[in-house]
């Protein structure tokens, strides 16, 4: 949500005119299109990441390769912390240009959506050092049974192995029971010998 408000922001808002005779738009953060072009270019990459990791997190369950969930997980790290880094520079990088900005009718027109694309920069900034650090947990993690099989045991990481199942309570609890067939039994059926020892 953050990265639609600093890329919706820039592009609705913080392209403004000079003055009234040139019809010419140019970038509200010290006219420098690289400020409006980064901070354009960060939001969208943000908001396709958020997108493919969010599918990655819906089907992480149904991956049984230990190795393809060891690539996510470090995937979504690195993505995570770099873009960290990314959000870190954008709201520099328009913070600096925005104080240099010089005030004019136009530039006044669009300040509350430069100040909100600033401002957002600096929440992605927490919000991806946070996915970051939920991504550096949930790789060390490692071989954790509860990475790789949530829906077989308990959450607790302390309880004990499940073991098998009781059974259903249908079964009886006799340990011998009756022939399936009801026909009688010869104790010495013919052509046969019982031995003697």
């Amino acid at each position: 949500i953050f990265s639609i408000v600093v890329f919706g922001s820039i592009v609705n808002e913080c392209y403004v005119n000079k003055d009234s005779q040139n019809p010419d738009l140019l970038c509200i953060f010290n006219e420098n299109e690289s400020a409006c072009s980064y901070g354009i270019a960060i939001g969208i990459i943000a908001f396709f990441g958020c997108i493919f990791f969010f599918v990655v997190d819906l089907h992480f369950q149904q991956i049984s390769s230990v190795k393809d969930r060891k690539r996510a997980v470090l995937l979504d790290l690195g993505f995570s912390g770099f873009l960290s880094f990314l959000w870190f520079v954008a709201f520099c990088f328009l913070a600096n240009q925005w104080q240099q900005t010089t005030m004019s009718k136009g530039v006044s027109q669009g300040a509350d959506a430069a100040r909100a694309a600033i401002t957002f920069s600096f929440f992605s900034i927490i919000v991806w050092v946070a996915l970051a650090v939920k991504a550096l947990q949930r790789y060390r993690l490692g071989t954790d049974m509860s990475l790789f099989a949530t829906d077989q045991f308990a959450a607790d990481p302390n309880a004990a192995y499940p073991g098998y199942p009781t059974g259903s309570g249908i079964e009886s609890t006799e340990t011998y029971q009756s022939p399936p067939f009801t026909e009688t039994l010869d104790a010495n059926p013919k052509g046969y010998q019982a031995p003697a020892y």
